[in-house]
């Protein structure tokens, strides 16, 4: 139902785009959020859309270097992501949540969320 691509190797300070593509009946019911998950740790959210699919909600850490975006016409979500850290290294995935509360505002907790795309890889060098 999600399937995110646009994973690489990149050094600190360069930009990639991630996309997440979805069908229509996805992109149009469920809120649509990113996670990263670095080794290690447990999986952070990133940024998500609320169900209604007209406000992002950031992590406030990643406010102003991260921006998501969304093009209705290709059922997809993007994720700029500018200046980039070492510490972004991590599997990106976007998920989907079809939560109440979500039409509001999207949860930032992944067991709100009812299923993942595949997960693509960022790796920044130093």
């Amino acid at each position: 139902q999600l399937q995110a691509s646009g994973g690489g190797l990149v050094q600190a300070g360069d930009s990639l785009t991630l996309s997440c593509a979805a069908n229509a009946r996805t992109f149009m019911t469920y809120g649509i959020a990113w996670f990263r998950q670095a080794a290690g740790k447990e999986r952070e959210f990133v940024v998500g859309f609320s169900r209604k699919g007209d406000i992002a909600y950031y992590d406030d850490s990643l406010k102003g270097r991260f921006t998501v975006s969304k093009d209705n016409s290709k059922n997809t979500v993007y994720l700029q992501m500018n200046n980039l850290k070492p510490e972004d290294t991590a599997v990106y995935y976007c998920a989907g949540t079809n939560l109440g509360s979500a039409v509001i505002r999207p949860p930032s907790r992944p067991q709100d969320y009812d299923f993942w795309g595949q997960g693509t890889l960022v790796t920044v060098s130093s």
